[in-house]
């Protein structure tokens, strides 16, 4: 007798409306699993088809729990829906971002109707996601680091050059020529310490990295004396991790550098970095002078740039909240506070200056 025939089980509507819509989202989730598998190759997708084909259990669970009550098939939610859209059209890794958030917000560990295993498989697809979503970050992360401090540092430093300059009491002209060599020196400043920044850090990771010919010098090392382990312990492991590492080595007779690649990725590549960094601050920093290339002047023109360059605070602050898988609204608004709070100080300053002078 199944648990809608035993009357003393018998599910109440709340029960089924619930139930139906986590049968719903299960299966919105396993069609954002299933489009990012699409557009991935080898192990990637390998992994993103086995959590679709998870999803697919947990939806079986509950049509098994709603037996003819299951009726008409709804939708997922927005946020799942809006999901498997992205996925299928681009199956970047914010969407991975985005499922790692929404998986560990999973409500079956408070649900008496989803099994322990259900909360249980959940919990690891977030921690899947998770790593799927690190090595899109590891790819990424220096042209993206470069490209949003570039937007945010052109954003504020020029929101606050302008904003000074405005309460200083120079006119228009004056203003929108500042605005202008701020985003010129702004920007070309940038994209110089970027590639300084990043070609200096891939330097010193060459020179961290073992020495190509430290390969060949295995094959006729002293099996007893094994001072390979004396290279482990030399880049930090313990004396007793470093010797069974090497008599793994010394059974192969190969070394290898192959965390040097991880880490030149995470940092990325000096070129792109530095254009980067110059278009982003190039494109942040002429956001607040856009009311004055349009003839705005005094206090209508500080507030639509501070209205602009707060918008677009709030969306590099989100982007970044989404990407790091932590929640887009604090960062927007964190972003938003730091912006603000700079360009105060420095319409302060600007008053303070412009009352001295006069």
């Amino acid at each position: 007798m199944s648990l809608q025939d035993d009357p003393r089980t018998a599910p109440t509507a709340a029960d089924v409306r619930r139930w139906r819509r986590y049968l719903a989202d299960e299966r919105a989730e396993a069609a954002v699993y299933r489009n990012l598998a699409a557009r991935r190759t080898g192990e990637e997708r390998a992994i993103l088809a086995s959590l679709a084909e998870a999803e697919g259990r947990h939806e079986q669970h509950w049509l098994d729990l709603l037996g003819d009550d299951v009726g008409r098939p709804l939708r997922g939610s927005l946020r799942t829906r809006v999901l498997a859209t992205l996925a299928k059209r681009f199956g970047s890794v914010f969407v991975l971002a985005l499922m790692q958030r929404a998986e560990d917000r999973s409500p079956y560990a408070d649900d008496d109707d989803a099994t322990a295993r259900m909360a249980a498989d959940e919990r690891i697809h977030g921690e899947v996601v998770r790593g799927l979503a690190n090595r899109g970050r590891m790819r990424l992360s220096g042209t993206f680091r470069a490209a949003v401090f570039g937007a945010n540092d052109g954003l504020v430093s020029n929101l606050a050059l302008i904003i000074g300059i405005s309460a200083s009491g120079a006119d228009r002209h004056f203003v929108l020529l500042s605005g202008v060599a701020g985003l010129l020196a702004g920007a070309l400043s940038m994209g110089a310490g970027e590639y300084v920044s990043v070609r200096s850090q891939r330097e010193l990771l060459d020179a961290s990295a073992p020495h190509p010919e430290a390969g060949r010098a295995v094959a006729d090392l002293d099996v007893d004396a094994n001072e390979l382990a004396l290279v482990y312990r030399a880049r930090g492991m313990t004396e007793a991790d470093a010797q069974a590492h090497a008599d793994e080595v010394l059974g192969g007779r190969t070394i290898t550098a192959a965390t040097a690649v991880d880490d030149h990725e995470a940092v990325g590549n000096g070129t792109s970095a530095a254009v980067s960094s110059f278009l982003f601050f190039a494109s942040g920093a002429i956001i607040p002078v856009l009311p004055y290339l349009f003839g705005l002047e005094g206090w209508p023109a500080i507030v639509l740039a501070a209205v602009l360059v707060g918008i677009a605070l709030l969306g590099t602050g989100a982007v970044v909240g989404v990407l790091s898988g932590a929640s887009p609204l604090r960062r927007a608004l964190r972003q938003l506070g730091i912006g603000f709070g700079a360009a105060v100080v420095t319409y302060g300053l600007g008053l303070l200056f412009g009352t001295g002078s006069a």
